[in-house]
């Protein structure tokens, strides 16, 4: 989750948070720097907050209508976190979210949501503008579809724009400039389908969909404009707490447009973490800040869920141990933000 998104965390005691990533949103007029992690959970009923500038960054957690929560959003301009429910299938609107952290008060009050049952089994949002995009994964309780739900935020809630039928599963997205990059879970490739919001409803076919060589299962994918540099996060295999890694593909908008639609991303076009150093086993989602040039990872499986930080890499392959390591239970979800 990440930049151009209008709204897809952890604290950082001994850590120190995409796509579906950074954000470039105003902060309600200040001129004091902010960088900010917020992160959802699909066990925890909670999601934190963590401002990463503090002297000493520490979570805090408050509790939201929803269990089980994926992906997750910050809109500074309204003051308010989305996150999608998985358990109650729809997004969810926390408001006066700057106010709340000024008390001592643990819950959330939701302010506003989407229709009900639009959606079922959520996997992540991205944002653009006043578009807000749910995935929805293939479930027996859906009848096994891949969708994609295009909601128009509204001055009291969520319009349902679009509904996009997609003939793969889906797990992480990203929208960048209209176009909306998806990954192919159960699979080492990403797709991206162009100027999304001009499609007509219905089955939606990808422009293009490449294989990322080298990687087992993509899972969490974030894009910085600024670096023009793509990210993504290899979940291996599922019950393994130790085969994730990271994959950083720099000069990414002409690596991508020189490879055909059904080609592979090379090796040599990689920057890649892996190894059992790394703490990566399913890192489900992912976000960079770009001028410190730290990834941030939602590492779901391995203790239980820990939220991870990670130096950019500088080689074709290392295994590298985190800057910082934090344990968050379930997390699933994370978003940063830097003003």
């Amino acid at each position: 989750m990440k930049k151009n998104l209008f709204l897809t965390v952890l604290s950082f005691g001994s850590l120190g948070f995409v796509s579906c990533t950074s954000d470039d949103d105003s902060n309600g007029g200040s001129t004091m720097p902010q960088l900010e992690l917020f992160a959802s959970s699909n066990t925890s009923g909670t999601i934190t907050y963590t401002d990463l500038l503090a002297s000493m960054p520490t979570a805090r957690a408050f509790t939201t209508g929803s269990v089980d929560a994926d992906g997750i959003y910050f809109d500074d301009d309204r003051d308010e976190v989305i996150i999608a429910s998985r358990t109650n299938n729809r997004l969810e609107v926390y408001g006066n979210f700057r106010n709340t952290l000024l008390t001592p008060v643990t819950s959330l009050m939701m302010t506003a949501s989407s229709t009900t049952g639009d959606f079922t089994n959520a996997r992540e949002i991205a944002v653009d503008g006043s578009r807000v995009v749910v995935v929805q994964d293939q479930a027996e309780i859906n009848g096994n579809v891949n969708k994609l739900f295009v909601y128009q935020r509204t001055s009291t809630g969520f319009t349902l724009e679009k509904t996009f039928t997609i003939g793969f599963k889906l797990w992480g997205i990203d929208i960048e400039d209209g176009n909306l990059y998806a990954v192919v879970d159960l699979t080492g490739d990403i797709s991206v389908f162009n100027s999304v919001f001009s499609k007509p409803t219905g089955a939606l076919s990808p422009d293009k969909r490449v294989t990322i060589e080298g990687l087992t299962r993509t899972h969490g994918i974030t894009y910085s404009d600024d670096d023009n540099t793509m990210i993504l996060t290899d979940v291996g295999l599922a019950t393994s707490a130790t085969d994730g890694g990271i994959v950083v593909i720099e000069n990414f908008n002409s690596v991508f447009s020189s490879t055909a639609s059904g080609g592979t991303i090379s090796l040599s076009n990689q920057k890649r973490i892996y190894g059992p150093n790394s703490l990566l086993g399913n890192p489900v989602d992912v976000s960079y800040d770009d001028e410190t040039n730290k990834i941030y990872v939602a590492e779901r499986l391995n203790g239980g869920g820990q939220v991870l930080s990670f130096a950019y890499p500088t080689t074709a392959q290392a295994d590298a141990t985190p800057l910082t390591t934090r344990l968050e239970p379930g997390v699933t979800g994370i978003y940063l933000r830097r003003d």
